[in-house]
């Protein structure tokens, strides 16, 4: 009775014992080599954007322009309620007219010997201080309104007329560029700062562009990290934005190309284990008779193929099937 209750049943599988030969599948390591791909998101800016203000606070009289307004090379933006320095000029030339007083009234007693050395170096003295702080009161007013240094265009508007502001308090920011003159500013690791290099090509893409893409190149690697995001910028220059509304600020992803070769190793997808991030583990051999497990490094991952960038250099083998069942240093035995 046993006996036919057993041979209906289909035969288990069998999990090998620690002491047996694990049966594996093999594939042989090929290296191929490859341009380098680097990815990165950012923003798209004109590169030369700089934010305007003024050297002395107070209330701002009038803001002259709009943002997108085209402006020329000298052009006043905006400007100060002038009551306040203004005032302060004239304190200051008044401040002048009296020490010139003072001064020739104690030149003349010093040449009849009824002034001393002294207080006729004094008189000098007050006299440079006071030309010296209404120079500084007109540098003020001159610089109580904003002028474009170059032509441009304005990005950015900060403050509204009627608004008070401080000495130094973003009000406008401009670019020099015109409105084609675009680059996307993505940032990277500094592993894929290393691998950059300049003039390589690029290919953007945006949401902006309803699904086309537009070819560019690198023009600048930032020399410093990023002290809040810890991150490098690269700025990729747009080769053909005569045909795109952007703005600055808008988002944008980009391809790049690299002029450095990678040396890759194309996997199954079902021989990595342990994947986190761009680390992971597989099972290798030499020999054909001991199994390692070893960390990889993982460069990109596609429908059916993993590409290992790292790892697998002195290896012959990659085990493909069995790895459930394997540990480092386990005995293998390779299936046909």
């Amino acid at each position: 009775m046993f006996a036919a209750c057993g041979g209906g049943e289909k035969e288990e599988a069998k999990i090998p014992g620690l002491k047996e030969a694990v049966p594996v599948i093999l594939m042989e390591i090929q290296t191929t080599t490859s341009a380098g791909v680097v990815e990165g998101s950012g923003q798209f800016t004109t590169d030369d954007e700089t934010i305007l203000s003024f050297k002395t606070g107070g209330v701002i009289s009038k803001i002259f322009v709009s943002e997108g307004e085209q402006i020329r090379k000298g052009q006043t933006l905006a400007a100060l309620d002038m009551t306040e320095i203004q005032a302060m000029v004239r304190q200051a030339e008044l401040g002048v007219e009296k020490a010139e007083r003072d001064f020739k009234r104690v030149s003349n007693l010093y040449k009849d010997s009824v002034a001393t050395l002294e207080q006729f170096q004094n008189a000098k003295t007050g006299l440079d201080v006071a030309k010296e702080q209404l120079s500084a009161a007109k540098f003020n007013l001159e610089y109580s309104a904003i002028r474009a240094t170059s032509d441009g265009v304005v990005v950015r508007k900060f403050a509204q007329s009627g608004q008070l502001t401080g000495p130094g308090n973003p009000v406008l920011q401009i670019s020099s560029k015109g409105q084609h003159d675009w680059v996307l500013r993505i940032s990277v690791s500094d592993r894929e700062w290393m691998k950059v290099s300049l003039q390589d090509s690029a290919v953007i893409a945006s949401d902006v562009f309803e699904g086309k893409s537009i070819s560019g190149h690198v023009s600048k690697k930032s020399e410093s990290v990023d002290q809040f995001t810890g991150l490098f910028t690269v700025d990729i220059t747009l080769h053909d934005t005569r045909k795109l509304n952007l703005a600055s600020g808008m988002f944008g992803k980009a391809k790049i190309t690299t002029k450095a070769s990678v040396q890759s190793v194309e996997i199954p997808y079902e021989a990595l284990l342990d994947a986190n991030s761009n680390q992971g583990f597989v099972f290798v051999t030499n020999d054909k008779q001991v199994a390692k497990k070893v960390a990889v490094t993982v460069g990109a991952i596609l429908d059916q193929k993993v590409v290992v960038t790292g790892g697998l250099e002195s290896w012959k083998y990659l085990i493909t099937a069995g790895s459930a069942y394997l540990k480092d240093g386990s005995k293998i035995n390779v299936k046909p």
